[in-house]
């Protein structure tokens, strides 16, 4: 649904995840639009193709309007416009720039020289014409001459494709513009800032231009190629660079429209600078749990056997191999070991499959289970430990939940974990330890750090006390609630003609 006659109060733009994936940024995004409950919301959801849109959420009744985007997919337009040569040649500048370490000017050029052709303009002629084709030749023999030209140009549509369904899409009507990651979002957002003046928040949680490098890092078809192409480790100027420099572009754009560039833990403020933030707009907000709704969920040790829990989308970058690699070690110190692994498994069926495949091949079968998406607090009273194995991580709310009803966690050293579970916070007298950091891809360090948490009853009982007033002090969703308020109310006030006056104030 969209009503394009109503301003909101702030639009959310949102992609790949609320309210079509459950947890994580998505229960961040349904929590803070609850909790705001004195403005209405519009919500862009951005979205690839072919995407189970079914709703894992019921939206809130504050939400006033939804615009749905599909990414890479452009209307078809008219077989022809006038001046498409002309058009053509125009784009190809900026684009090539925008691709290659551009930024907020260079978005803003291409999207004034396709604002007078929206409504007529499409695929026809910026995919699937002769001078489309013509321009894509140009910037294949510019930039990238080695690599296979049927690679570069399925690369080349699919960014061009991703660019275009942005910036031709309808814009919602809002006093503010909010995205929860840089990326297309953040693109839709600094686009959002250009066309209205309206100020553009930025709250993100992992970095995204990280998280894009290790799927790229990890997407089979780069390494595909044949034996004379190009890997991904070798030649600066290949395709999965190609892609690198378009995210990190697309998140320079969004850091350079953004009013604020809000961030759930420090140690992600250096990947935002490195991607060109200006520190001057930074801030650390960390996310907030209802820290009496979890600490009023009764756990009893006693009554079941021992039982940890990955709580988690099953995808790659949760990194559920190791998970299932340390049960096995486990197993052997803790014969009547249980664990799940509870999050939605549809999301990488191919990925999951494999799971299963090893823990069959293990013969865990009657160790782990998976349960697909569940109710957590249904769970959280016979679970002993929470185990994360990601590979990158912003501030995991599931940490945070879990911290608040007094479960342990085991986690990788990576986004906040450490400063979650481990942090002094520049606290004069910081509570206990909350559990345990691991490295990367160790399921050995994650079985040790897990079987002593098991074994050792003091240790236990003093990372569940400490994890329970760290989330308590320092988690808390009161002081997120009020954060956000404040920020919502202030810049709802401001518009293009008082950016001067926002900044100093800012």
């Amino acid at each position: 649904m969209s009503d394009a006659t109503h301003q909101a109060d702030v639009c959310i733009i949102l992609e790949g995840s609320y309210p079509f994936v459950s947890g994580g940024v998505s229960s961040w995004t349904h929590e803070l639009i609850k909790a705001q409950s004195h403005l209405d919301f519009h919500l862009v959801f951005l979205v690839a193709p072919d995407t189970n849109l079914t709703y894992r959420y019921e939206l809130p009744g504050n939400v006033c309007g939804t615009t749905q985007v599909v990414l890479q997919r452009i209307a078809k337009g008219d077989v022809r416009v006038p001046g498409e040569k002309r058009l053509l040649e125009r784009l190809e500048g900026p684009l090539s720039e925008l691709l290659h370490d551009g930024g907020l000017d260079e978005l803003d050029e291409v999207r004034a020289i396709l604002a007078p052709y929206i409504g007529s303009v499409g695929a026809n002629v910026l995919l699937d014409s002769r001078s489309a084709w013509e321009m894509l030749v140009r910037m294949y023999n510019r930039s990238h001459p080695q690599t296979s030209f049927l690679d570069y140009f399925w690369s080349w549509r699919a960014l061009l494709g991703g660019i275009y369904s942005v910036l031709l899409a309808e814009l919602p009507r809002a006093r503010i513009y909010h995205s929860p990651s840089t990326g297309y979002a953040g693109l839709f957002a600094a686009r959002a800032g250009l066309e209205t003046g309206r100020p553009v928040l930025l709250t993100e949680h992992g970095i995204y231009t990280n998280e894009r490098r290790i799927e790229i890092a990890m997407a089979n078809w780069f390494h595909e190629m044949p034996e004379d192409g190009l890997s991904v480790h070798r030649l600066p100027h290949q395709l999965s660079d190609m892609w690198v420099r378009a995210f990190t572009a697309y998140s320079r754009c969004c850091y350079s429209a953004a009013h604020k560039i809000i961030t759930l833990f420090e140690g992600n403020q250096m990947f935002q600078l490195m991607d060109g933030a200006q520190s001057g707009k930074m801030m650390v907000l960390p996310n907030g749990v209802d820290v009496e709704r979890y600490a009023a969920v009764p756990r009893d040790r006693e009554g079941h056997p021992p039982t940890i829990a990955l709580i988690g989308r099953v995808v790659q970058i949760k990194d559920v191999k190791t998970f299932i690699r340390a049960c096995a070690t486990l197993q052997e110190s803790i014969p009547d070991l249980q664990a799940l692994v509870m999050g939605s498994n549809d999301e990488e069926e191919g990925y999951y499959r494999e799971c299963l495949e090893m823990v069959e091949h293990i013969g865990l079968e009657n160790v782990i289970t998976f349960t697909g998406q569940v109710r957590l607090e249904e769970y959280l009273g016979r679970i002993d430990v929470v185990v994360l194995t990601s590979i990158s991580e912003g501030q995991p709310l599931v940490i945070l939940e879990a911290g608040a009803a007094g479960i342990p966690v085991v986690a990788t050293n990576v986004g906040a974990c450490r400063e979650i579970l481990l942090s002094d916070h520049h606290d004069p007298h910081p509570p206990a330890h909350g559990g345990a950091v691991t490295p990367l891809s160790n399921p050995a360090a994650t079985a040790q750090a897990v079987e002593r948490l098991l074994t050792d009853p003091v240790w236990y009982q003093s990372c569940s006390d400490g994890i329970r007033e760290r989330i308590r002090r320092y988690y808390n969703k009161t002081d997120f609630d009020r954060a956000y308020r404040e920020l919502y109310d202030y810049y709802r006030d401001f518009g293009s003609a008082d950016s001067s006056a926002l900044e100093e104030a800012s």
